[in-house]
């Protein structure tokens, strides 16, 4: 009969029909698989294959950030010729310029290569790949230039400097100014009108960038910044010393026109607040007076390197 497996020819061997006692060969795929995986655990999904690009973009962009040079320690990278070609006719302390192997020369190039060798700044030759990691990706054009960190004075040292070399010292104090180029700006006018310092908080507030040492014309390297871990309590501790902080204020109580001239000769500190608040309120409150400069048409407010130059013009003007 045709279950009985003895006879001959019942069974065909090799070929897909069930074996005694298996339970068949394809039970297996009798058997549930579970949930159906989400997609973006799919490997050929679209989804998984999005899921992982961003999360290989992501990577990336840590990975830039902790490569950085100016996050680990401070330096600053200059890139593309005109700018070096700026840095270096500005006299910003450069350490070295970067150029890269094989690169087509030209007027700038010639130049940058020219002045570096003459201030005896080092010249280095690097691969592309070395320039686009440096500086982080920028468009460089072949060229760049290192900036080392700038030596900050200490607050304290700032004041008792000035003190020993003027009964009254003039500062200017900047809260929240975040521009580089309005520091910049300040610190050239400071050079400017006879300041003997400038402070700057170390948080949330503009540092002292290659565009600030461009911007200040050379003056950085005359009119020491320091650099405040909390801008408040180094104005109360020149108050202390004998310094009245007057804070620049587009709703001043006092003009500055009218501005007391005995104030203005003796140990000062002016106070600008930054581009878009202002000063803060602790700031404000720390202030002995604040002062404001007339306008005479509906604009609201002044740049604050613009207005913090207006205010020294003034201030020196009184002191002589």
């Amino acid at each position: 009969m045709a279950g009985n497996s003895k006879r001959k020819g019942a069974v065909r061997k090799g070929g897909k029909a069930p074996l005694v006692g298996s339970g068949g060969r394809g039970k297996q795929k009798l058997e549930g698989r579970g949930p159906t995986p989400k997609a973006t655990d799919r490997d050929y999904h679209p989804a998984a294959k999005r899921k992982k690009l961003s999360e290989r973009a992501a990577a990336k962009r840590t990975s830039a950030k902790v490569s950085r040079p100016r996050d680990r320690d401070g330096i600053e990278w200059v890139a593309g010729r005109n700018s070096v070609l700026e840095v270096l006719r500005a006299d910003i302390p450069a350490a070295a310029v970067y150029v890269q192997q094989y690169i087509e020369n030209d007027d700038r190039l010639k130049e940058i290569i020219q002045l570096a060798s003459d201030k005896g700044i080092a010249l280095l030759e690097s691969p592309r790949g070395e320039l686009d990691r440096m500086t982080d990706g920028a468009v460089h054009q072949g060229v760049a230039a290192r900036i080392p960190p700038y030596q900050y004075a200490d607050p304290e040292d700032l004041l008792f400097d000035a003190f020993d070399a003027s009964d009254a010292p003039f500062f200017v104090a900047l809260d929240g100014v975040t521009d580089p180029r309005n520091l910049g700006a300040v610190i050239r006018s400071s050079a400017a009108f006879g300041a003997d310092g400038v402070l700057i908080p170390e948080r949330r507030a503009a540092g002292m960038t290659a565009s600030a040492w461009k911007t200040s014309a050379g003056a950085a390297s005359r009119v020491p910044v320091a650099r405040a871990v909390n801008i408040t309590r180094t104005l109360v501790a020149y108050r202390k010393e004998g310094c009245v902080v007057v804070g620049l204020d587009a709703d001043g109580d006092v003009e500055l026109h009218a501005f007391d001239p005995a104030i203005a000769s003796g140990p000062i500190v002016l106070v600008v607040g930054g581009e878009q608040s202002g000063m803060s309120r602790l700031v404000r409150d720390t202030c002995d007076m604040v002062i404001s400069i007339p306008m005479y048409d509906e604009t609201e407010s002044l740049n604050a390197g613009v207005a913090a130059g207006i205010a020294m013009y003034e201030i020196a003007k009184l002191r002589s």
